[in-house]
């Protein structure tokens, strides 16, 4: 972390976005998912497509944060000229009903690609594919559809269940890459 409390993935992050998802792919889904804008907005369906992506980066911030580090981000590769001001959290819960989930789907089963080869050692056993397993817990709104589809997980601290219903993350990824996954489009 510097002095000024700006981490190095604050000012790497967007650049790793738009090089991982071309603004012309995401462009070329948005569309073909029928997402285009009718007219001209703050949010602009290509900015919430990397709004959400910057979310999964940056999951302890808050929206208006997220945004922020994005703008600046997106301001350092030469992607964002206009001038704009960060939207409130509520304009972009608005963008994001507005995108829907299709095209982020879409745009994964395009981009996601295996990294590993058959050549690194280390990279497969026998015939067998060796992949590392690793997991996380998001806390997501309070809501009775949220807590319907995702449940709450039972607590240590004398309650039935917990505060809010969460969702479990399990990636998977090849182990020994050597750090390749920054050089190629690679998604888990």
């Amino acid at each position: 972390m510097k002095s000024s409390g700006e981490r190095l993935s604050d000012r790497i992050a967007p650049g790793v976005l738009t090089r991982v998802f071309p603004p012309e792919l995401v462009d070329e889904v948005v569309v073909g998912c029928g997402r285009p804008e009718q007219r001209s907005r703050l949010l602009p369906a290509r900015v919430v497509v990397y709004f959400v992506l910057a979310m999964c980066l940056f999951s302890g911030q808050g929206h208006e944060e997220v945004a922020r580090l994005l703008k600046q981000g997106l301001e350092r590769v030469r992607r964002w000229e206009k001038p704009w001001r960060v939207p409130t959290t509520a304009a972009i819960g608005r963008g994001r009903r507005r995108l829907g989930p299709e095209p982020l789907k879409v745009l994964f089963a395009r981009v996601c690609r295996p990294v590993a080869v058959e050549e690194p050692a280390g990279a497969w056993y026998r015939r067998w594919r060796l992949v590392a397993v690793d997991g996380t817990v998001f806390d997501v709104p309070d809501t009775g559809a949220n807590s319907g589809f995702f449940g709450r997980p039972g607590s240590d601290r004398g309650q039935q269940c917990s505060t809010y219903p969460q969702v479990r993350r399990l990636p998977s990824c090849p182990p020994r890459t050597s750090g390749r996954h920054l050089n190629h489009r690679y998604c888990t």
